[in-house]
Parts: C-alpha cells; sequence; structure tokens
C-alpha cells in the first residue's frame, strides 16, 4: 500500500471528520444521515492514519509531494 495522500489533504480530512462526529454527537444530524456521516468521518480519520486513499488510485491522483 503505497501513500498517496500529502499532508495539507490528511490535516483536511481530519477536521472534516471531527465536524461530522460534531454534528452527530451534538444531535443535530440523527438518523440514517447521522449514522453516515459517522461512517464517513471513521474512514477520513483512518485513511489520514495511513497516508492511503483507496479511491485515489483508479484515478491516478496522488496528494503527495
Amino acid at each position: 500500500m503505497k501513500q498517496n495522500m500529502g499532508n495539507i489533504d490528511r490535516i483536511l480530512r481530519v477536521i472534516v471528520a471531527a465536524i461530522f462526529a460534531y454534528l452527530y454527537f451534538s444531535g443535530m444530524v440523527t438518523g440514517a444521515l447521522g449514522i453516515v456521516l459517522l461512517v464517513l468521518a471513521v474512514v477520513f480519520v483512518l485513511t489520514s492514519i495511513v497516508a492511503f486513499c483507496p479511491l485515489y488510485t483508479p484515478f491516478k491522483i496522488n496528494t503527495k509531494k
């Protein structure tokens, strides 16, 4: 698994994940949409940790310098 995410991309994903988690846990977003946002938040954090996004591979996107 070759890294394909740069630091800015990783930081933005963690920020978006934190916003999604806040929206869910504060009760602003509930139901199915809330669960989807929570799952996306977990995926964003995991992909940020490993610096690899599987969706970037088929499109040959690489934000790592």
